[in-house]
């Protein structure tokens, strides 16, 4: 890998720290070369300490060590990403990140429609949203809802209309995610079990 050192005046370089799985930036620190050999070396984060004047372990005193997973250089050749696998919070005020954040797996839109079910759930007016009239009908109804999705997704399935497929398709994605916050779940835990499963 080529790092150019020589682009800073004190042979330091930007290093974004990111989890590897969830993808969120838990902070940012600064290397020179010699920290970066020792980030090779241990396969844990070193830094070089711009207020300790020094080579800097992420977690020498806390135990709450970056686990390397991977180094990529940017374009310009002076800027790294690099990919953990955080032992514990990130930051010093016990935040996973460095930016007050949690460190949780995000989905795009889907973790975002989660979270529109759970707020239309939590403040349950039935006459105005269909998934709190959803949830006010019971697991049954839930249930039996993504039961008739799927099975209108399969007949699609068989037919040559692809818009009509992934509509139903959306349909069927959509109530399974209230299904699963009836049964008091989110989409990580099946993530998870997922994950598990590979081999």
């Amino acid at each position: 890998m080529n790092i150019d050192f020589s682009k800073s005046a004190h042979g330091l370089i930007p290093a974004i720290i990111q989890d590897s799985e969830t993808k969120s930036v838990l902070m940012l620190g600064y290397m020179n070369a010699e920290s970066y050999q020792k980030t090779l070396d241990t396969q844990k984060v070193t830094f070089f300490s711009r207020s300790k004047q020094r080579l800097w372990t992420k977690g020498e005193e806390s135990g709450n060590f970056l686990n390397l997973v991977d180094i990529k250089n940017d374009c310009d050749n002076d800027t790294l990403l690099i990919q953990v696998k955080p032992e514990g919070p990130t930051c010093h005020t016990g935040s996973d990140t460095c930016w007050q954040e949690a460190n949780n797996q995000e989905y795009g839109f889907l973790s975002k429609l989660e979270k529109t079910i759970t707020v239309r759930r939590e403040n349950a007016d039935s006459e105005k949203s269909y998934v709190a009239s959803l949830f006010e009908k019971g697991i049954n109804k839930i249930a039996q809802k993504v039961g008739e999705e799927a099975v209108e997704v399969v007949i699609e399935a068989k037919d040559d209309n692809d818009d009509l497929f992934l509509n139903e398709s959306a349909d069927l994605l959509f109530h399974y995610l209230i299904l699963l916050q009836a049964k008091g779940f989110h989409l990580n835990d099946v993530v998870n079990i997922l994950k598990g499963r590979q081999k």
